[in-house]
């Protein structure tokens, strides 16, 4: 076994790399597969999960945590609901997929794209470990900053955007008009 293997197996913040990395991968597999939209979406909940986890792990707690605030509680939250207002139909029977004819290519590009970029992060950084800088940012300094010098505009924005969910559900439960018997 080469030395550079051999470190990188003896170092326990690489296992738990690949305990949270593979079923992110899994997830995010089934994301794209999943012919219900519902399964498709908590799906999603798992590789977003399973990404801000990783973000934690380098030291990125800015980026991690947002992904859960932003992502996961809101984006999919917003999924969730705009699939409940909607009155389309959630059955598997519509079939939606293209055909195999094109499905092919797509995937064979997909995976020279995925392997060119793994090449090119591979060349650059090798196996070697992510550097962490001192002076990074902490997430406590951005929620000071956020809620004192900002707070206004970030209430604004929160009324607005609860205004537009409340606007989004009017328009979408609208009845269909009653037609009355002649």
């Amino acid at each position: 076994m080469d030395a550079t293997l051999s470190s990188w197996v003896t170092e326990a913040a690489n296992w738990v790399f690949l305990v949270i990395a593979l079923p992110t991968l899994a997830a995010a597999f089934f994301v794209v597969t999943s012919r219900n939209i519902v399964r498709a979406v908590l799906y999603l909940v798992v590789t977003l999960a399973g990404t801000a986890a990783l973000f934690l792990m380098l030291g990125a707690e800015f980026v991690g945590w947002t992904v859960v605030l932003v992502y996961i509680g809101a984006v999919i939250i917003l999924f969730l609901i705009g699939i409940m207002i909607t009155k389309a139909p959630l059955t598997e029977e519509s079939d939606l997929s293209q055909p195999v004819s094109a499905r092919i290519p797509a995937a064979l590009l997909s995976f020279v794209l995925f392997a060119v970029i793994a090449w090119a992060v591979g060349d650059a950084f090798g196996l070697a470990t992510i550097p962490v800088p001192d002076d990074a940012t902490r997430s406590a300094d951005l929620g000071v900053s956020i809620f004192t010098n900002w707070v206004i505009p970030f209430e604004a924005l929160s009324f607005v955007l609860l205004a537009a969910l409340v606007g989004g559900i009017a328009i979408a439960r609208k009845d269909d008009p009653v037609e009355e018997d002649a």
